[in-house]
């Protein structure tokens, strides 16, 4: 007999199969678990007791004990806690160039592996989109969590772009809206999502009648919390003050693009969210596949990369190439210096930045998913981001670059 003290932070799904899995030992011997209590840190632990060597060694294997905690964050101004990391499911179910470029995990054995290596983790957020796929990586998705609790996972979807020929099969309208969720639930398998958001700014639909249908949605139980991806500054304020104004739920978070290569949503949109409260949700964290350890300056872009498409190109954020080469070489020394790769690097310095309450990671394949994983439970120094910021740093534009000047009153948040 022996004695030991699981801890796990947070406590998620896989805390509920390894409490299920342990209740009958080796031999059907008798084994004593604890139901977890919460630590001040936000740990969870329980105590095992006669707890065969070789079950502890199966359970390990299985990767139902980590080493990494999953830190879970405030997402905005809302009481959803969600982790650090987020796995995008953009790969799920590839149909054409776009999004086979980026993988095509169409079948659900292979995408159920994916989610479950997440989960294990502490990964339980899932963020997709109706248009992903023309709706097959709602479906996928939906199939892949289908042994799961529902409560046990987080799932983001979006609206907006077109799906379907008719004329009003596009936009943030309550006739698009109402019919886009019905399609999303029902591919999804589920009777409500957690994060719902408007994927593209509707500059046709007035603002109130966007934010009063998503209003509706929350009231109805279909949604929990509502989102905007891809606004302006001046567009999301608008959209809060009219949820204010009116009393309806607010957007709480914000699906935008930032990453090393791509420093332009500290500019407004982070200080804005750092004022309103609204959490960044970063989708292409790697900028558009550029920083994952495969380019580099002496070779280029390899054979097989996303960006050997120049649809992918067109339709992603532009880098100048001595610039993206200048960050890469400093990733490259950071991460030797730290025993990380590249890519595990560039995620970890998003993950010390002001607003960011998850990264949105993808992967084509369970290797990718496991090093992407390993962005977290450490942390760069102040000298490494110091270097790292240097590398990276770019002109801002007006009136920022004025506003900079007048460091009295308008300190920098990073």
């Amino acid at each position: 007999m022996w004695f030991k003290t699981f801890m796990r932070r947070p406590f998620s799904s896989a805390d509920t199969v390894l409490r299920r899995q342990l209740r009958v030992g080796r031999n059907a011997a008798p084994i004593v678990i604890g139901w977890p209590w919460a630590l001040t840190d936000g740990s969870y632990a329980c105590i095992v007791v006669n707890l065969s060597q070789s079950l502890c060694k199966r359970r390990r294997s299985a990767g139902l004990w980590h080493s990494r905690p999953m830190e879970y964050r405030q997402l905005g101004r809302s009481g959803l806690r969600v982790p650090e990391l987020c796995f995008g499911c953009g790969t799920f179910g590839g149909s054409h160039e776009f999004f086979d470029a980026w993988g095509a995990t169409s079948d659900v054995a292979e995408a159920r592996k994916m989610v479950d290596i997440c989960m294990e983790a502490g990964l339980n957020f899932f963020d997709t989109a109706d248009v992903y796929s023309d709706g097959r990586s709602e479906t996928v998705l939906g199939a892949a969590i289908q042994h799961l609790r529902r409560e046990d996972v987080l799932i983001s979807t979006k609206a907006t772009f077109r799906l379907g020929t008719g004329a009003n099969d596009v936009g943030s309208s309550r006739y698009h809206l109402i019919r886009s969720l019905e399609g999303s639930l029902k591919r999804l398998g589920t009777d409500y999502v957690d994060v719902y958001h408007m994927h593209e700014v509707d500059a046709l639909t007035p603002v109130e009648e966007t934010i009063s249908t998503l209003d509706g949605f929350v009231r109805e139980g279909k949604v929990r919390y509502i989102a905007c991806s891809n606004y302006s500054g001046w567009q999301l304020m608008k959209a809060l003050s009219v949820s204010e104004r009116y009393g309806w739920s607010r957007f709480v978070a914000h699906q935008v693009y930032y990453s090393l290569v791509g420093r332009d949503y500290e500019w407004e949109l982070m200080p804005l969210g750092a004022d309103q409260d609204v959490g960044a949700l970063i989708w292409s964290p790697l900028g558009w596949g550029r920083l994952t350890g495969k380019i580099r300056r002496e070779t280029g872009i390899p054979k097989g990369s996303r960006l050997n498409s120049r649809l992918v190109v067109d339709m992603g954020p532009q880098v100048a190439e001595d610039y993206l080469y200048d960050v890469v070489d400093a990733l490259e020394a950071v991460a030797k210096e730290s025993g990380k790769t590249v890519p595990q690097v560039a995620l970890n310095w998003l993950l010390r930045r002001p607003t960011v309450s998850s990264l949105i990671i993808g992967a084509r394949n369970e290797q990718q998913l496991r090093q992407n994983l390993g962005a977290v439970g450490w942390s760069l120094s102040a000298e490494q981001v110091a270097r790292l910021d240097a590398a990276s740093e770019r002109p801002v534009g007006y009136p920022y670059w004025h506003q900079r000047q007048f460091t009295e009153r308008n300190p920098k948040l990073c």
